[in-house]
């Protein structure tokens, strides 16, 4: 099925030539102030949509909804069972509306549409999977005390409250995927605040949760800028911030929690060091090497941006990621035949180019890529860049676009500490045919996430969260489904 612009955007907005409004307390609804802001495509750079640009106000709003929907327990009173089914059928829909979704994704990022359709699975596994944990929440019990009084006690789970959830741009659904479906499998009632750049996919999200059956204010959508992530995140009746994005905003966040010392999950940035060992097997290094940093535009936090190659391979596994980038077909999102998409604005574009530039500068070579493609949208060419040093610009700070800086070594342990030797830890790969010493060089590397002969992999099984900089907490998996709980211990005496 091929869906339009105009189709996605009406699917979204709920009117072909109306503005997307925000969602609070089961009504949408427009900006306070009546303002609104432009979308714009990457892939063209044109205006798609318009949507309310949403203020301090706004939050407020959004916020008392929330809270009111919590304190009321329109959600949080279902047993396990019934919120499972509701999430159950925000999965069914999404995959139902799969088409719509991944048109809206790729107007927001520019991703082609082939592999938005993969990123909007991915979402609705989310939601499938946190329904099946909807019910498995519970704790334990315990006898304690002496010989002479015995104490019965046991644990509670319950919902930490009012969730606040700031997205990231660059790839939104399965952002969310990350955070809402645990939040409300949980029994939270959530403010979802997407990024101003690219917001649609939550409005359209919106829209579904109320098909599902969501209890008016469980979820309230706000679009806007920074001003509204800070009224957000600084707000005194949100138990629960979780937030994707840079180290700097991170640490906004944090400042912004001080308040109340509300609970707080950092999904943030990355500089994933990729360690190929001399007797890897190299037909598949170059594949999975393009594929760890190129995909997206390398406009991913996990991406492999930092190559370390033993030198007796190292020609030859430079030479052959940058002909697999340059092998990579860059085209709009609807072209079939497109591998990678655009940058998501001018702005990053020049950041993304600056960085070539800094790092040719400090003596690096440029073997593939490093330019702009056309006049007409935001496209960066995969690049290669050799002769890389650790303490170059370009090495030591997250570019997010399609930018690797190989380095040779000689020694593994040298390796290892070359790739902890970052103020960054959220990914990893080691490539090698010896599997044991590949589990071995994993448990070395400070990272959230290791990959032995693949860098770009995992599910919503399996736990995201980051070492030093990289993040606070965790998101997929149980560990995710914690962020949103409180423990409550109770304790009787035991009669004898």
């Amino acid at each position: 099925m091929t869906v339009t612009a105009a189709e996605s955007t009406a699917f979204a907005l709920g009117a072909a030539d109306g503005p997307g409004r925000l969602l609070i307390d089961g009504a949408w609804t427009a900006a306070a102030s009546g303002e609104t802001f432009e979308v714009r495509d990457p892939g063209t750079g044109e205006v798609v949509a318009q949507v309310a640009h949403a203020a301090e106000a706004d939050v407020d709003a959004a916020v008392a909804a929330a809270r009111r929907a919590f304190e009321e327990k329109r959600w949080r009173s279902l047993s396990g069972a019934q919120r499972g089914v509701v999430l159950w059928r925000v999965s069914e829909l999404i995959t139902q509306h799969l088409e719509e979704f991944a048109r809206l994704e790729s107007l927001d990022v520019g991703i082609p549409v082939s592999q938005a359709r993969l990123m909007m699975g991915e979402a609705a596994n989310a939601f499938r999977y946190y329904a099946g944990w909807a019910d498995k929440i519970d704790g334990r019990s315990v006898e304690i005390g002496s010989a002479a009084q015995r104490f019965q006690g046991y644990t509670l789970k319950e919902p930490v409250g009012v969730a606040g959830l700031i997205v990231a741009w660059n790839a939104p659904m399965v952002n969310i995927g990350m955070k809402l479906p645990a939040a409300l499998a949980a029994g939270c009632a959530c403010v979802l605040k997407p990024s101003e750049q690219a917001p649609l996919t939550s409005l359209a999200l919106g829209r579904l949760l109320r098909e599902a059956g969501l209890p008016d204010g469980v979820v309230n959508i706000v679009t806007g800028f920074a001003p509204a992530g800070a009224a957000l995140a600084g707000h005194e009746d949100v138990d629960k911030i979780s937030f994707t994005g840079s180290v700097e905003v991170g640490r906004k966040i944090l400042r912004a929690a001080e308040g109340n010392l509300k609970k707080v999950t950092l999904e943030l940035g990355g500089k994933s060091p990729v360690l190929v060992l001399p007797d890897a097997d190299l037909a598949g290094v170059f594949d999975g090497v393009a594929k760890g940093v190129f995909w997206n535009s390398g406009q991913i936090c996990t991406s492999g941006t930092r190559l370390l190659v033993h030198r007796d391979v190292y020609d030859e596994v430079v030479q052959g990621v940058a002909d697999a980038g340059r092998a990579l077909r860059l085209g709009y999102g609807t072209d079939p035949d497109a591998d990678l998409g655009p940058l998501i604005s001018q702005q990053h574009l020049e950041r993304v180019s600056g960085y070539v530039h800094s790092g040719v500068e400090e003596g690096a070579t440029v073997v593939s890529g490093g330019r702009q493609v056309g006049d007409r949208g935001y496209f960066y060419e995969p690049t290669v860049v050799a002769d890389a040093r650790p303490d170059m610009r370009m090495i030591r700070e997250e570019i997010f676009g399609p930018v690797i800086g190989a380095m040779s070594f000689e020694d593994v342990d040298e390796a290892i500490a070359v790739a902890n030797g970052t103020s960054f830890g959220l990914a990893a790969s080691v490539w090698s045919r010896d599997a044991s010493r590949a589990h071995r060089i994993a448990r070395e590397i400070k990272a959230g996430r290791v990959g032995i002969n693949v860098h770009r992999a995992g599910g919503v099984q399996m736990p995201v969260g980051g070492y030093k900089q990289s993040g606070w907490g965790h998101e997929n998996g149980p560990e995710g489904l914690d962020e949103y709980l409180e423990t409550k211990s109770v304790i009787s005496i035991l009669d004898r």
